[in-house]
């Protein structure tokens, strides 16, 4: 069922705790920014980025379990590439200023793209 949450992987106040997860994550996201772009010590943005980090896995978790074939669709191999890329970021301090734009302009890219590339499906289940 392409891009529809299945009502079966439903509860109530999900939608609120997806937003919370969102809002945390932009949060997480801003404060990384500031501390890769702004050369500020690690010591003092870290947390920002393992909350961008561990919001953005929630959100993923929460998607997979409510759509079976989240993995299957572009948003879902997407997410999980920028989480990956994420986790890259915390980890490889030579290349942090890039790899944060690279996130960052493949979010949008992918974010605002249609839903019908965004929901396709590039794996196909046997």
């Amino acid at each position: 069922m392409k891009g529809k949450t299945d009502p079966a992987r439903d509860f109530p106040g999900k939608r609120w705790l997806v937003n919370l997860l969102r809002a945390m994550h932009l949060v997480g996201v801003v404060g990384l920014g500031a501390g890769v772009l702004g050369d500020i010590p690690e010591a003092r943005w870290l947390a920002f980025g393992l909350t961008a980090l561990a919001s953005g896995l929630a959100i993923l978790a929460l998607d997979a379990w409510s759509r079976p074939g989240y993995f299957c669709e572009y948003v879902g191999l997407a997410m999980a590439g920028k989480l990956l890329l994420l986790g890259i970021l915390l980890a490889w301090p030579a290349q942090r200023a890039v790899l944060f734009w690279l996130v960052l302009v493949l979010s949008v890219l992918f974010a605002h793209a249609p839903a019908s590339l965004r929901h396709a499906i590039w794996l196909k289940r046997p």
